[in-house]
């Protein structure tokens, strides 16, 4: 009987052990920008457009961490200017790690394509476009 509590001991020491060495693997997106493309036309500030556009910016970025496959794709509920919008993440990510990337995405596009009528930003892990019209990725 002395011999069960020794292997005890030793398999829990050896779990102990195991636990010890192993680590949690933490990430972060990969937010490095692949490329940003802008659409040649602009809009004014005071274009209704405009309100599409923020309308549909802040849905792709609050609901696509949250769409089953890290894929959405959305339309402005405004019929006198209607703006088009696509997200993605990669499946790998987490929900936050993925609005993370988007929040990044999105900088990016409208630092660089301020006051245009469609832009895409492609980083590592992500992508957001918008355009005025309908499309398909």
């Amino acid at each position: 009987m002395g011999f069960l509590p020794t292997k005890m001991l030793i398999v829990t020491l050896s779990l102990i052990g195991l636990f010890g060495i192993c680590k949690v693997v933490q990430s972060a997106p990969n937010t490095n920008v692949v490329s940003v493309l802008c659409n040649s036309g602009s809009y004014t500030s005071g274009d209704p457009f405009r309100i599409s556009l923020e309308y549909v910016l802040d849905e792709l970025i609050e609901v696509t961490p949250s769409e089953r496959g890290y894929d959405y794709k959305n339309i402005s509920p405004y019929p006198n200017a209607f703006a088009y919008g696509h997200a993605t993440c990669n499946q790998n990510l987490t929900s936050t790690d993925c609005k993370t990337c988007l929040d990044a995405a999105e900088a990016n596009m409208l630092s660089t394509c301020n006051n245009k009528i469609g832009a895409r930003a492609v980083l590592t892990d992500c992508s957001v476009r918008y355009e005025q019209y309908p499309f398909e990725d």
